[in-house]
Parts: C-alpha cells; structure tokens; sequence
C-alpha cells in the first residue's frame, strides 16, 4: 500500500510538473526598429522624406535671403526715407518674418503628416511578418528588444533573421 501512495505521488507530480512546463508561455524578442530601418521600403520612405526636408528648407533658406537683402536695402535707404516710411517697411518686415515663421510650421507639419503617411504601412508590414514568423514558431508573446522597449533579459529567440525571411531580404 505505501508503494502504491509513493508511485500515486510520483504520477502526480510528473503530472503536474509535465502540465506547468507545457502550461509556461513561450516568448521570444525582436529590435522592431533594427527591422525596420533593414526595410527597403522605409529605405525608400527616408529617402522619399529626406527630398521633401531638402525641398521645405530650400524653400526657408530662400525667404530667409529675401527677408535679410530686404532688412539690408531698407537699412541702407532708412536715411533717405520719412519717418512713417520706415515705420511702414519695418512692419512689412516684421509681416514678412512672420509669414517665414508660419511657412516653417505648415512644413513641419506636412512632414510629419507625410512621415506618418509613409511610414504606417510599413510598420504594419512589419508587424504582420513578426506575427506570423510567432506563431508559426510557437511564440506567445514577443517583446520589442530595443532599448527602452520593456526588455529586463533578452535570451530568448530573436526572431529578426527569421523576419527579414519572411519579408524576403
């Protein structure tokens, strides 16, 4: 009767030790911005993104030039002018410093409306590649490896290569 308690303890707790080792969450860890900047589309999408800075600056620059020749002219003629003659053309700077201002902001803004734009899709590729590359390895969980991503201890699999495969590069 005791042996029969002992192997009834034993069967239990191999069962038990057999359920909670199945029971454990798989997790794996992948740099999603080490993935991303391998894409050749974000590859385009920054190249596409960095013309149009290039585009909005030049645009700036150029105002910026025009703001200054006309601050210069009008300081060289101040002399020669009335009173509410340079009254009149130092609010038509101030106007024209404002407008460069505004310029600035509206650029910005449609960056940033473009970046976003350009880099949703992308980043839903992205996401849609880890989470088939998870699952058809088991994963339950991944954990974004990057710095700051929540990561305490990266041992697990780091799926990138397996992603980057999947994505054909």
């Amino acid at each position: 009767m005791k042996q029969v308690k002992q192997i009834v303890v034993a069967l239990l707790l191999f069962v038990a030790t057999t359920s909670f080792v199945n029971a454990q969450s798989k997790v794996a860890h992948i740099d999603v911005t080490q993935l991303l900047s391998a894409m050749p589309e974000m590859k385009a999408a920054e190249a596409e993104l960095k013309k149009l800075q290039e585009t909005y600056n030049a645009d700036i620059q150029a105002s910026m030039t025009e703001l200054r020749n006309k601050f210069t002219q009008y300081q060289n003629e101040a002399a020669s002018k009335s009173k509410e003659e340079n009254d009149k053309r130092a609010i038509e700077l101030q106007g024209f410093e404002k407008n460069i201002g505004e310029a600035q902001q509206a650029a910005q803004q449609e960056f940033q409306k473009k970046q976003a734009e350009l880099f949703a899709p992308i980043s839903e590729k992205a996401k849609a590649a880890i989470e088939q590359v998870a699952a058809a390895q088991g994963f339950d969980y991944v954990i974004d490896a990057q710095a700051g991503g929540g990561l305490i201890v990266a041992k697990g699999k780091d799926l990138l290569p397996d992603v980057k495969k999947q994505l054909g590069f």
